[in-house]
């Protein structure tokens, strides 16, 4: 089997000039020698020495061109194992049911699949380009909505999540831009055993590029759990006033394992069209209540809506007491007006049956409701 082979970086001499030395044009592996052009000729009118010994770019042999195993002529590459193997090696030992090539032809084949890699490895770069681009711009418009009393909390736990991510994909971009160099150096290399033998090398750099996804964020390790426990910490700080802001740089960090932390707004509040006996809303118009001594309250519609010009949430939570039984209806805009006509889709909740006190949907802007079993404590509704 065949090592790595020591080139020598200056120019390769004929090793039959016996005075004045000339620059050799090819290195013959089986006569081991290196000949200029008058002296290749033999060697290239010859049909015997034509068919049977290889002709390669001048190369510095240091007794590595032979089998390790066997003691001859490394003449085929395995394409299986990555690796130059003689004649013996390719039909009696390991080899002889791998897929083999002889060295001109491995080179040429080898060749063009690295192009087409180094191809879709440009594309994939481009692609992580735009995205962190879009990202950025969505990301700037957010921070942009943010109020004045939260500017000094926002401020610093943006920095530590913007460094981070930056730092995140940083680490995983040096795999493209290492895979790249080595497809660049592959391709360059015109000698056919020095691009053989660095070829298994590249393969390695390329699958490592290929397997980069950024949207996995940062890897398992002490610097992620650090970093996400200081997100946190700063998070508690701002949850009232900035949940939304707070959970979308969590996600950016580490989406992997955060995608469950939903960012909340707070520009949904709860519209009442009719109020039932011993009810009320809190001042934000975001919490409904209702008298612990009344024993049966009666259906009562609250229309959800945003306060923002133009409403941007499709998906709504709404928190609900522990200690009450609750319907949520959904129906659509002609039933909130008129109450007469169109669909109501409901989910019932008691208390004995353990159920968690959320429910949660997709819906469009003015268009989901709440209705009331019997509780002393309404909803809270978020959306985002």
């Amino acid at each position: 089997m065949s090592e790595n082979i020591k080139m020598d970086l200056q120019t390769v001499l004929c090793d039959m000039c016996t005075e004045d030395r000339k620059p050799a044009k090819k290195t013959c592996m089986k006569c081991e020698i290196s000949m200029c052009v008058q002296h290749l000729q033999a060697h290239l009118t010859t049909p015997v020495l034509l068919q049977t010994h290889p002709l390669t770019e001048p190369m510095a042999l240091c007794g590595n061109t032979k089998c390790s195993q066997h003691g001859k002529l490394l003449e085929y590459y395995c394409l299986d194992d990555m690796t130059c193997v003689c004649v013996s090696c390719a039909i009696e030992d390991q080899h002889r049911l791998h897929n083999m090539k002889t060295f001109s032809t491995a080179h040429k084949e080898l060749l063009e699949k690295l192009k087409a890699e180094q191809l879709i490895l440009q594309e994939k770069t481009d692609d992580e380009n735009v995205s962190l681009e879009k990202w950025e711009q969505s990301e700037r418009e957010k921070l942009g909505r943010c109020s004045v009393r939260l500017i000094e909390a926002v401020t610093k736990l943006r920095d530590i999540s913007l460094t981070s991510v930056q730092s995140s994909v940083s680490a995983r971009m040096v795999s493209l831009k290492t895979s790249k160099s080595s497809l660049e150096a592959a391709q360059k290399e015109k000698d056919t055993f020095s691009f053989l033998q660095m070829y298994s090398q590249v393969q390695q750099d390329v699958e490592k590029a290929k397997a980069v996804d950024l949207s996995k964020g940062l890897e398992p390790g002490s610097h992620r759990d650090k970093l996400v426990e200081e997100m946190r910490q700063n998070g508690e700080k701002m949850v009232k006033q900035a949940s939304q802001l707070w959970g979308s740089l969590l996600t950016l960090v580490d989406p992997e394992h955060h995608q469950e932390l939903v960012p909340t707004g707070s520009d949904t509040i709860f519209e009442p069209q009719s109020l039932g006996p011993g009810m009320s809303l809190s001042t934000d118009n975001r919490k409904v209540f209702h008298s612990q001594w009344m024993k049966f309250c009666s259906s009562c519609l609250f229309l959800i809506k945003s306060t923002l010009p133009v409403p941007d949430f499709k998906r709504w939570v709404i928190s609900i007491s522990k200690d009450c039984d609750w319907t949520i209806g959904v129906c659509d805009d002609t039933y909130a007006t008129s109450m007469k006509d169109g669909n109501v889709y409901g989910l019932r909740c008691q208390v004995t049956t353990g159920f968690c006190p959320t429910g949660c949907g997709w819906a469009e802007s003015n268009s989901h409701h709440v209705f009331p079993g019997s509780s002393w404590r309404w909803p809270r509704v978020s959306s985002f």
